[in-house]
């Protein structure tokens, strides 16, 4: 009765999607596009009996990355679709996969949509990041027979807790769940208490941690330092968010009277606020200029703004050290694995539940320097541009927790393993 009166709410609220949509397109025109396909409408766009991996955005897909490469690698004679919900998880994947997987966004948790999508697809497989609950889509997959699997799961307390007011209703759909691949024993034990059969549980720890910096990339990063900063500190701030640029701007002025020749590079989180993040430099008096136009920073620059797709992993090899935004307003902070992995220094704001146990170990074994406001900013990216020794100190112990922690993936592809067809030596 339950899913039936959600169905229901989710047909009538389709009206207030689209204008959603079409208001978020405003700032993001490629909100206003591909509509067909949150309807199901994917003719030709998927392909038949293939595997079928779904990350609603930016941060699940770039965990996704090495699971995806790793089951082509596998399973070559198998389709990979990767689908999102969001513009800029869809330009990631194209970044990352190009013609390699074939890309749809998810239908909306629509009956009529989701049949019309899998009579398409017909996946042996369904692999969702993270914890995304459709009730529909569980049930339609159910319904077919088709194994899905919940990877790098993980449900915070504050959820679970949400989760429980609809305790029936959430057992009923945790029980057509194949498997549940959790990251922590806490997160695992959180959908036991809501249902979930312990048979139907494993816990892998986090696929964030399985990440590498591969040598093309050093290659790359090594060679745009030289040519961008070769005697010069950098610093970067990454998946800002509004009001977070503001407070690292005012860092920067006056980090510049202690290094006048410091070079910041600063990376909004969204690509609709590429032009605000200009116009708030521009306004401040910064020289800047916008990676996108190509141009080597002068010796004047103060400031480049990453207004690029698909070059995080790139522009943290220029740095010296990283600020990880999202961390200084209450939105959960993003990931800090990735300037680990180039063993850089991680400074965050207090807000960090997003990535709660991952920064518990930055932080636990000397990784991780939370800062609270502009004033502290500039005290701790003080102390590392000026100590080489300190700056080092904190940028090995973050990239050896990278290290200590990573095995997720291999675990993880044990598990699918019983789902998909048995591999040749060849693709070993």
């Amino acid at each position: 009765m339950l899913q039936t009166f959600y169905t229901i709410l989710l047909y009538l609220f389709q009206p207030l999607v689209w204008l959603r949509l079409w208001l978020r397109g405003r700032k993001a025109p490629a909100y206003r596009r591909r509509w067909g396909e949150r309807y199901g409408f994917c003719a030709e766009k998927v392909k038949l009996n293939g595997i079928m991996l779904h990350s609603v955005s930016v941060g699940e897909t770039l965990a996704a990355i090495p699971l995806v490469r790793a089951l082509r690698h596998r399973y070559p004679s198998l389709p990979i679709t990767v689908t999102t919900m969001t513009p800029t998880g869809s330009e990631r994947v194209r970044s990352a996969f190009g013609n390699d997987v074939y890309h749809v966004y998810l239908p909306y948790d629509l009956p009529c949509a989701l049949k019309r999508f899998f009579d398409q697809a017909n996946p042996k497989l369904v692999i969702i990041m993270e914890t995304e609950l459709w009730p529909n889509l569980i049930t339609e997959l159910y319904r077919r027979d088709i194994p899905l699997v919940i990877a790098n799961a993980r449900l915070s307390e504050r959820s679970a807790t949400g989760y429980k007011k609809i305790g029936f209703f959430m057992r009923s759909i945790l029980r057509r769940i194949t498997l549940i691949a959790a990251q922590t024993q806490e997160d695992g034990e959180r959908f036991i208490d809501l249902g979930l059969q312990r048979s139907h549980l494993a816990i892998t720890g986090s696929l964030k941690f399985d990440i590498s910096v591969t040598p093309e990339l050093a290659a790359r990063a090594v060679a745009l330092r030289r040519q961008w900063a070769s005697r010069r500190p950098v610093w970067i701030a990454t998946s800002t968010h509004e009001g977070e640029e503001a407070m690292i701007l005012a860092a920067h002025s006056e980090l510049l009277r202690r290094f006048p020749n410091l070079l910041l590079i600063l990376v909004p989180r969204h690509p609709e606020r590429f032009s605000t993040t200009q116009a708030l430099t521009n306004n401040l008096g910064f020289t800047y200029s916008l990676r996108s136009s190509g141009e080597v920073p002068s010796l004047e620059t103060q400031v480049v703004i990453g207004d690029t797709m698909g070059e995080l992993m790139l522009l943290y090899g220029i740095a010296d050290l990283a600020f990880v935004g999202g961390s200084l307003i209450e939105s959960g902070g993003h990931n800090p694995l990735e300037p680990a992995a180039h063993a850089l220094p991680v400074l965050m704001g207090p807000h960090t539940f997003n990535f709660k146990d991952i920064c518990q170990k930055l932080s636990n074994a000397g990784g991780l320097i939370t800062v609270n406001d502009t004033t502290s900013i500039v005290k701790e990216v003080t102390s590392l541009l000026a100590d080489e020794d300190y700056r080092l100190y904190y940028g090995r112990h973050a990239v050896e927790v990278l290290h200590q922690n990573q095995g997720a993936l291999q675990r993880l592809l044990s598990l699918l393993e019983p789902y998909l067809p048995q591999r040749s030596n060849s693709s070993i």
